[in-house]
Order: C-alpha cells, then structure tokens, then sequence
C-alpha cells in the first residue's frame, strides 16, 4: 500500500469520525440545557465583554462550521487559515471560559464535557485539515 493510498483511506476515516463527532456534539449540547439555564442565572460579569454561555456559542459556531463543511464537501476553502484560526482558538485563552473552568469546582460537569469535547474536536479538525494539505498534490 502506497503512502498517498493509506494517506486518502486516514482521510475518509478522520472525515466519517468528525461527522460522527459533529452528531455527538449536537446531543452533548442539547443535554447541557439545564446547566446553561443555571449558568445563564448566575452569569453576569460585565468586565468580560460576552458570557462564559456566548464565548462557548461563538466556539461552537466556529468549530462546527468548519466541520459541515468537511462533513459536506471533504474539504474547507482556504485550508491554512482555517487551521490558523483554530489553532488561535484556545478554550483556555479565552478569559470568561478560563475563569468559568477554572472557579467552579466539580459543578456543571456536562457543560464542562462538552467543551472539552468541543476542544478535542477542534484538534481533530486542524490535524485533518494539516493531513489534507500534506496528501495533495503540489501544482508546479
């Protein structure tokens, strides 16, 4: 088996996983309602310009967008941007997250799956998009 060949067959297999992780993401969003709820109560830190429930809305927009797109296509326009823009995309380097994460103990641990979830995908989906660059042809 060629190196190009083992290089489409990791592909299609990463595509399918990210589809799969992309349904996953959908009902592990839809099982955090309570929890956002709660944290929407509590949530009102006017020194951060958005929520800690916004700045995981606007992740999930980015991270899921490029990932239809994959899950459409097989492929996203502008490939190394997008793998720049994630990896620029750090859930921890985001100050209402961190603050969030990092301050509220043991309690709501279904929305702290999802965004480590969201976070493990967002890895996935630049290492996909970095495998795709390396197994194109190079035009001369």
């Amino acid at each position: 088996m060629t190196k190009a060949t083992l290089n489409t067959q990791n592909s299609k297999i990463k595509r399918n996983y990210i589809i799969d992780i992309l349904e996953q993401l959908t009902v592990d969003y839809q099982n955090t309602k309570q929890e956002r709820k709660e944290i929407a109560a509590l949530d009102h830190n006017l020194e951060e310009e958005f929520t800690v429930l916004e700045e995981i809305e606007l992740l999930t927009v980015d991270i899921r967008g490029y990932a239809s797109q994959i899950k459409t296509r097989g492929w996203i326009e502008n490939e190394q941007q997008a793998i720049n823009q994630l990896t620029n995309l750090r859930l921890l380097d985001i100050p209402a997250i961190a603050q969030f994460y990092l301050t509220t103990g043991r309690e709501y641990r279904l929305i702290k799956a999802y965004m480590q979830m969201l976070d493990y995908f967002r890895l996935l989906i630049i290492e996909y998009l970095q495998l795709n660059q390396h197994s194109q042809p190079e035009s001369v």
